[in-house]
């Protein structure tokens, strides 16, 4: 009976799991022909393994948007991997080499412990990438899941920012605390602080401006912010999520840089995956910034931001249907 019980459980998760799989795949099309494909070309050309080999590999992950860092950790462990197991096809390096990408991109196992709660969780990012969107999602997802939710519409400055909250937050059928357009952001955080412990929330969701033109603002923005939330419930979870755009590519490396001078960031939010030839960009940010992936945006739908998975990343990025498989 336990047995049976299992596989129907693994029947009704799979569905949902596969679909999203397969989503993720058909986004990185773009990217898988901009890396996996440049791969092939270069284990077909290249006959023998040597400088032109490497430089060949090097070219493909840096135009894929690996990033110059990341690469030259890939590939130098590949070179002593190459060396120490006495490999002379280049057809062996393949899979080496998709092993070391997997390796760059970990997620602690303590990634989501936020998620038990009480937890405040800060969202982070410039106008555009999909930050106010992220918070609803993730207010949908928690939902979803049991969790009592609140949204802190703390983004005062950007107009219509608390319009479109209140909408996702109507769709996530979550509470919002906001105030008026051009009020003091750590306002509505202490509000919505007030508010969280009153009602014993599990995650209160904070969206945040995200004024990087203006650094030494936002830097004291987000530390009134931090003393607010440390003086008034110390005991809630802290998490620092930044959002960046995929399609972005290097320019997402160089917001989260940003970001990480100014605050302690605890992971990524990483959206617009769907369709984009900058993928590469979830093994740069995590290998040169080592700041996990968390959470991965394929589209609009409440549905299309999931938790981040290394292996399922790389499976969609190499097309690897082994362990995966469409949707009937």
């Amino acid at each position: 009976m336990e047995t049976e019980n299992k596989e129907n459980e693994e029947t009704l998760e799979s569905p949902k799991k596969k679909g999203f799989f397969a989503r993720l795949r058909a986004g990185l099309a773009k990217t898988r022909d901009s890396i996996a494909g440049g791969f092939d070309h270069v284990f077909t050309d290249y006959q023998k393994i040597d400088d032109d080999f490497y430089e060949g590999l090097e070219e493909t992950m840096i135009m894929g948007d690996i990033g110059v860092s990341a690469t030259d950790r890939i590939l130098s462990e590949l070179r002593e991997q190459v060396s120490e197991q006495h490999i002379t096809e280049t057809s062996e390096c393949r899979q080496l080499l998709i092993d070391n990408i997997r390796a760059q991109m970990t997620v602690d196992e303590h990634a989501y412990d936020f998620e038990k709660g009480p937890a405040i969780v800060l969202v982070i990012g410039v106008n555009g990438v999909g930050k106010t969107t992220s918070v609803g999602k993730l207010a949908g997802i928690y939902k979803e899941q049991g969790k009592k939710v609140l949204i802190a519409a703390a983004d005062t400055f950007r107009a219509a920012a608390g319009e479109q909250l209140s909408e996702w937050a109507k769709r996530a059928g979550v509470d919002m605390i906001s105030a008026r357009e051009g009020s003091d952001p750590a306002s509505v955080i202490f509000d919505s602080v007030q508010a969280a412990k009153a009602r014993r929330t599990d995650i209160l969701l904070c969206d945040t401006a995200g004024r990087l033109h203006n650094k030494k603002n936002l830097m004291e923005e987000l530390r009134k912010m931090d003393r607010i939330i440390t003086k008034e419930y110390p005991e809630a979870i802290r998490e620092n999520l930044v959002v960046l755009d995929g399609t972005t590519g290097q320019n997402a490396l160089s917001q989260a840089r940003e970001f990480a001078d100014v605050t302690d960031l605890t992971g990524i939010i990483l959206t617009k995956m769907d369709g984009t030839a900058k993928g590469g960009i979830a093994i740069a940010v995590q290998s040169e910034l080592d700041i996990p992936v968390k959470f991965i945006g394929i589209g609009e739908k409440m549905d299309d931001l999931q938790r981040f998975h290394p292996d399922e990343f790389v499976d969609a990025l190499f097309d690897n249907k082994e362990e995966n498989t469409d949707e009937q």
